[in-house]
C-alpha cells in the first residue's frame, strides 16, 4: 500500500516547484505595463492607418489622444511603479553600451567573433529602440496637435503637419525594427519573447520579477481609454467611423 505525502509549500498531487491554480512559468511583466503597451501599439497603428484625408480625421485625433494618455501613464508608472517596470532599467542597460562596443571591437579585430557577447548586444539594441520610440512619441503628438490650435495658422501649421508626417514615418520604422528584433531573437533563442507582453510570463522556474499583477490598475486604464473613445464618438456629429459612399477608401481621395 503506497502513501502520498505533501512537501512543505507543495500541495499533494502537484509537481515540485509548481503551485496548484497558478499559471506555468514565472511572471516578468505586470498587467498595467502590458495594457499600456497594447494601447500604445493599437492606437499608433490605428492613427497611422487613418492619417490621410479629412474623412478619418476625428478617429485619427482620438487615437492620438489615446496614445498620449497611454504613453503618459507608462512613463509615470515607470517612475513610481514596481521596480521591474521602471523606465530607469532601459537607461541602465544602455549605460553598458560603450563597454560592449569596445569589447566587440577588440574581439572582431582579433578575428574572434565567437567572443562577442551577441545576446547582450541584442539586449542593448532592444533597449535603444524602446528609448528611441518613447523619445520620438512626444514630438509626434505635439506636432499633430499644434495645427489644430486656433493660433497656429498658415506656414507654421503646414510645416508642423509635414514634421508630424515625417515623425510618424520614422516612428513606424522604429516600431517595425522593434518587432523584427523580437522575432529574430525569438528564433535565435527558440523562445517566444513576445509572450511576456501577452500573458506576462516566461517559461522556467525561478522567482517572479513582477510579484503582483496589479490587474485592477490595468482594468482602470482600459476603462479610461474606452470611455474616452466613447465620449469622443458621442461628441462627434458624424461619429468616429465615416459612413456612406467612399468610406472604405480611407480618405485617400482627399489627397488630390
Amino acid at each position: 500500500m503506497s502513501t502520498t505525502t505533501a512537501t512543505a509549500g507543495n500541495p499533494v498531487g502537484t509537481a515540485p516547484g509548481t503551485t496548484r491554480g497558478r499559471a506555468p512559468g514565472r511572471r516578468v511583466v505586470d498587467a498595467p505595463t502590458r495594457m499600456a503597451h497594447a494601447l500604445i501599439a493599437i492606437s499608433f497603428v490605428g492613427a497611422w492607418l487613418t492619417a490621410e484625408g479629412e474623412r478619418w480625421l476625428a478617429l485619427h485625433v482620438t487615437l492620438g489622444y489615446v496614445l498620449a494618455g497611454a504613453l503618459a501613464f507608462r512613463v509615470v508608472y515607470g517612475l513610481v511603479g514596481p521596480r521591474q517596470a521602471r523606465v530607469a532599467l532601459w537607461f541602465r542597460k544602455l549605460a553598458a553600451a560603450p563597454q560592449w562596443l569596445r569589447g566587440a571591437a577588440t574581439a572582431l579585430r582579433a578575428a574572434r567573433p565567437a567572443d562577442v557577447p551577441w545576446q547582450q548586444g541584442r539586449n542593448l539594441l532592444m533597449a535603444a529602440l524602446i528609448v528611441a520610440l518613447v523619445l520620438l512619441m512626444p514630438p509626434l503628438l505635439l506636432s499633430g496637435l499644434a495645427p489644430h490650435l486656433a493660433w497656429v495658422t498658415g506656414g507654421p501649421a503646414d510645416a508642423l503637419s509635414e514634421l508630424h508626417e515625417a515623425l510618424g514615418e520614422g516612428l513606424l520604422l522604429l516600431a517595425l525594427a522593434h518587432v523584427g528584433l523580437v522575432l529574430a531573437s525569438s528564433l535565435l533563442r527558440r523562445q517566444n519573447l513576445a509572450r511576456p507582453m501577452l500573458d506576462g510570463r516566461l517559461p522556467g522556474s525561478g522567482p517572479d520579477l513582477a510579484r503582483r499583477n496589479h490587474g485592477l490598475i490595468a482594468a482602470l486604464l482600459l476603462a479610461a481609454a474606452l470611455g474616452f473613445v466613447a465620449w469622443q464618438w458621442m461628441a462627434t456629429p458624424q461619429g468616429l467611423l465615416p459612413t456612406g459612399p467612399g468610406a472604405a477608401s480611407m480618405g485617400h481621395e482627399d489627397e488630390d
